[in-house]
Formats: C-alpha cells, structure tokens, sequence
C-alpha cells in the first residue's frame, strides 16, 4: 500500500472515529434541585381533601360530615396543591433557564435553536432514567402531572394568589386548567426536541445539594 494510501485510510478511520465520538456525546445539563414545599399542615390537608373528593363521591361514608364541610375540605387541599405546584414550578423554571444559558453559550448547541418548550418536552416526557428513579424513591409516581402543571401555573402567576382571588370553580379543576396551559404554552411554537439519548442531568434535593457543595468547599 502506497504512503498516500496509508493516509487516506487513517484520515478516513480518524473521521469515523469522531463522528462517532460526536455523535455518542453526552451533553450535562445543570442539575435540577428541587427546594421542600410543604408547610407542616400540608400532607394533612391533601389526605383530607382526597378523603373528602371520595366522600363526594359517595365511595366513603361521610359519617356526620356535612356536604359543605366536605367541599371546604377538598377545596382546602386543592388550594394546598396549587401553593406546591407553583414552587415546584419555580424550581422547574429555574432549572430551563439554566439549560438555555448552557446551550446559549455552547457554539455547536446553539446553533440547535432550542427553546423553553424543547426543555419543558425533555423534562416532562424524557428525563433520564435515573432521575425517574430518584423521583419514585421519593413517592412521586406521576411526575409528569406534577411537573407539566407545575410549569403552566407559573406561566401565568407571578405569585401564589391568595386563596379569595380565586373561584371555586378554578380551585376545584385547577389541575385541568393547568393541563391545557401546558399544551397550550408547548404548542404555541415550532421548537427542535432534544435527543433524550445524547443529554443528561442529575436530580437533588436542595439539603442534599448543600451537603455535596459543602464537602467540596471543604476539600
């Protein structure tokens, strides 16, 4: 084999070389850290609420409990509900924020032209398995729910309203609404999706997140 030869076929092995080391790269968000959002009476609020929905529902026997007192239970919870979900979602805001300056400042990642609704779609429908994991070991079953109404309350509250600003109406169905904001706010512009397979981040806890910047301050 004649010399240029030889290094036709180096150079050629080269690039597929890196275009399969491109083409398997794994791009590291920054980590979600999610903060505590409950008060202390908020698990309390949220079984009697449920208890109270299923009352409603004539699947539990009210016992002396009136019907307007069952209502007041579960709007109570539900009310609970929003004040979580909406932190939940500053976090979650937070956190895509992040990830545009990341690409933002990445020239091969910017020229991508990903957008809030490609980390919304990433986060709710293709988060990495060990963040699923993470979340079930917390109890959080249905991620999704939570964080694609997390999302579309903090599209359009700046603040969590006090309880009288809203309707019953609201309040009861909140979630439903919450629901359809989120397609709504996705489906308002064409956007790339990110491929689920070539990013990655980790979840934490923000006491957890704490710990681990402390032992490394310390080091």
């Amino acid at each position: 084999m004649s010399l240029f030869r030889k290094t036709d076929k180096i150079v050629g092995d080269m690039a597929i070389e890196i275009s399969r080391t491109v083409r398997n790269r794994i791009w590291t968000l920054p980590p979600l850290i999610l903060h505590p959002f409950s008060d202390s009476s908020g698990p309390g609020r949220l079984v009697e609420s449920s208890r109270a929905s299923l009352m409603l529902q004539g699947l539990l026997p009210t016992g002396e409990l009136s019907t307007d007192e069952l209502e007041r239970r579960l709007l109570d919870g539900r009310y609970c509900e929003i004040r979580m979900l909406f932190y939940v979602g500053r976090d979650l805001m937070r956190w895509i924020e992040q990830c545009q300056e990341y690409v933002d400042t990445n020239v091969e990642l910017a020229e991508k032209g990903y957008k809030f609704q490609s980390f919304a779609a990433y986060l709710v429908d293709h988060p990495p398995a060990k963040v699923v994991a993470k979340l079930k070991q917390w109890g959080v079953a249905d991620y999704r729910a939570i964080f694609q109404r997390a999302l579309a309350l903090n599209c359009i509250l700046a603040a969590v309203p006090e309880r009288e600003v809203l309707s019953p109406e609201f309040i009861r169905h909140y979630y439903r609404y919450a629901d359809h904001l989120f397609l709504c706010r996705q489906h308002s512009t064409v956007f790339p999706e990110l491929p689920a397979e070539e990013f990655d981040f980790d979840l934490f806890a923000s006491g957890e997140y704490a710990r681990i910047l402390s032992k490394e301050w310390e080091q």
